[in-house]
């Protein structure tokens, strides 16, 4: 390792250590101990802000019984496609080439337009929990600075991209708390489905 990143490395721990709390009981009066992390740098991780939220679970449930719908409407067509297949099949030895081409060809139309749908079903899902995500962490930016405000804190940070830290500028059980008590389900953030 070299000269530098030892240096880097040593004032950063000793930074961290100055976050700690311990130290920070003894630097803010023990306000540490009431309950709020007093810290310049909170972290939060957004995946459990979203998944562990009662918003998160709605959208999850949601998803879940969308997801049942479309396969059983896929479980469904298939079986339709099949019964088709077969009758076509049947017919084959009596129509004239020609007339039988044109109903393979429409059939062929058929079962892919019906694909294309169904995917298109399948990515709007997935589509709508990227939407959810997004549109929850758009309504919880309220509730992230009052807690930054709160710790004393300059910036909160995605958890997933600080390279070290200690678990007490961690927030975000208190995240899901607020975001829980403030939008709850979350109908006001994304409507619910019918």
């Amino acid at each position: 390792m070299s000269r530098s990143l030892r240096t880097w490395t040593g004032a950063l721990f000793g930074a961290l250590l100055w976050l700690s709390p311990a130290a920070n009981a003894q630097q803010d009066g023990g306000l540490s101990n009431l309950g709020v992390v007093q810290s310049l740098i909170l972290t939060v991780a957004p995946e459990a802000l979203y998944a562990q939220s009662d918003f998160g679970q709605r959208i999850a449930r949601e998803i879940e019984a969308e997801s049942v719908e479309i396969a059983a409407e896929n479980r469904r067509i298939e079986a339709e496609l099949t019964a088709e297949e077969r009758d076509l099949t049947e017919l084959r030895s009596t129509l004239d080439q020609a007339d039988f081409r044109a109903r393979a060809e429409a059939f062929d139309e058929k079962v892919q337009r019906l694909r294309r749908e169904q995917d298109e079903k399948a990515r709007a899902v997935g589509q709508r929990n990227e939407e959810a995500r997004r549109a929850l962490l758009t309504a919880a930016q309220p509730v992230l600075f009052q807690l930054m405000v709160e710790s004393g804190a300059v910036a909160v940070l995605d958890r997933r991209v600080v390279l070290l830290s200690v678990d007490s500028v961690d927030i975000t059980e208190q995240a899901i708390q607020r975001v829980n008590s403030e939008f709850g389900e979350g109908a006001e953030i994304l409507p619910l489905r019918p």
